[in-house]
C-alpha cells in the first residue's frame, strides 16, 4: 500500500511529502492523522534541525476531502459530531506546525487552497512554485473558509484577506508574496533546490538558538507591547547566558569559525 505521507531525512533536514496525487493532496482523515504522527515524532526530535512540507503531483493541497465530509453527512446527528472531530484534528494539525521546535518551510506548487491555503499559512515559511494559485474559496460552494481563515488573517493584512474568503478569488504568487502569504516564488524546476537552500541555511545556525527563537517568536506576537518586550527580555538573558552563544560572540569578535557543541 502506498503511503501517503513521505518522509526523507538528511542533513538535519526533514522533508515531508504529501503522496495523494489523484486526491489532489486532499486533507482526507488518513492525511491528517498521517501529519499528525509526524508533527508528534518531530516535537521530541533532536536531530531535526529544519522540515520542509510539500506535495506530490500537480498540486500541493486542495484542502478537505469534500467526498469524505459529504459521506459524513450519514450519521444521525446529520455529521455534526464528524464535522466538530473533524475541525479540530486539523486545527490541531495546524497549530502543531507552529509549535513544533523546528522551523517549517513550505514549498506549494500548482494549487494551494482552502484547508491547502490554511496549510501554508500555517508553516513558518513559504517559498512557491511560479504560477502556483492560492485560495479560501469555500465559500463559491457555500461553505465559509472560517478555520483557514484564523491562519490567513496572521499572515495577510485584514481586507485583503476577506476579500479573499468573501469572494472565492485566487491570487498568484506575485500578489502572495506582496501579501506576505509567501516568501517568494521561484521557478518550479528549481523549487526543490530553493527550499533546500533555505532548510540548508536555517540548518546551519545554532539550533538551541533557532528553537528558542521560534517559540518565542510565536508567544511574543500574541502579547501587548510591555509584555512582548519584557518577555523577549527575559528569553535573550537566558540565551546569553548559554556556553554556545558566548562561543559564537568571541568567535565573531575574533573573526573566526564558531565552535558550537549543539
Amino acid at each position: 500500500m502506498t503511503e501517503i505521507l513521505l518522509r526523507e531525512d538528511a542533513g538535519g533536514i526533514a522533508t515531508l511529502t504529501l503522496n495523494a496525487p489523484e486526491r489532489l493532496n486532499a486533507l482526507s482523515d488518513a492525511m491528517l492523522a498521517a501529519l499528525q504522527a509526524q508533527i508528534d515524532a518531530l516535537a521530541g526530535d533532536r536531530e531535526t534541525r529544519v522540515v520542509i512540507l510539500k506535495g506530490n503531483g500537480k498540486a500541493f493541497c486542495a484542502g478537505h476531502d469534500l467526498k469524505e465530509m459529504q459521506q459524513g453527512r450519514q450519521a444521525e446527528d446529520g455529521g455534526r459530531a464528524y464535522f466538530a472531530d473533524l475541525f479540530a484534528r486539523c486545527a490541531s494539525v495546524m497549530t502543531g506546525l507552529m509549535r513544533l521546535p523546528q522551523p517549517v518551510i513550505a514549498a506549494p506548487h500548482g494549487i494551494a487552497t482552502a484547508a491547502g491555503c490554511q496549510l501554508v499559512a500555517s508553516c513558518d515559511m513559504a517559498i512557491a512554485a511560479e504560477g502556483t494559485r492560492f485560495g479560501v474559496n469555500g465559500v463559491n460552494i457555500g461553505l465559509f473558509c472560517s478555520t483557514p481563515m484564523v491562519a490567513l488573517t496572521r499572515n495577510i493584512p485584514r481586507k485583503q484577506a476577506f476579500e479573499m474568503l468573501t469572494t472565492g478569488a485566487f491570487i498568484d504568487t506575485d500578489r502572495a508574496t506582496a501579501l506576505g502569504l509567501i516568501n517568494r516564488a521561484v521557478p518550479h524546476d528549481s523549487l526543490d533546490q530553493e527550499t533546500r537552500a533555505l532548510a540548508e541555511t536555517v540548518a546551519g545556525k545554532l539550533n538551541p538558538a533557532v528553537r528558542i527563537g521560534k517559540r518565542t517568536f510565536y508567544e511574543q506576537i500574541e502579547m501587548g507591547i510591555s509584555d512582548a518586550y519584557a518577555h523577549a527580555g527575559d528569553v535573550m538573558v537566558e540565551n546569553m547566558l548559554w556556553r554556545d552563544t558566548d562561543e559564537g560572540i568571541s568567535a565573531f569578535l575574533e573573526k573566526r569559525p564558531p565552535d558550537w557543541q549543539a
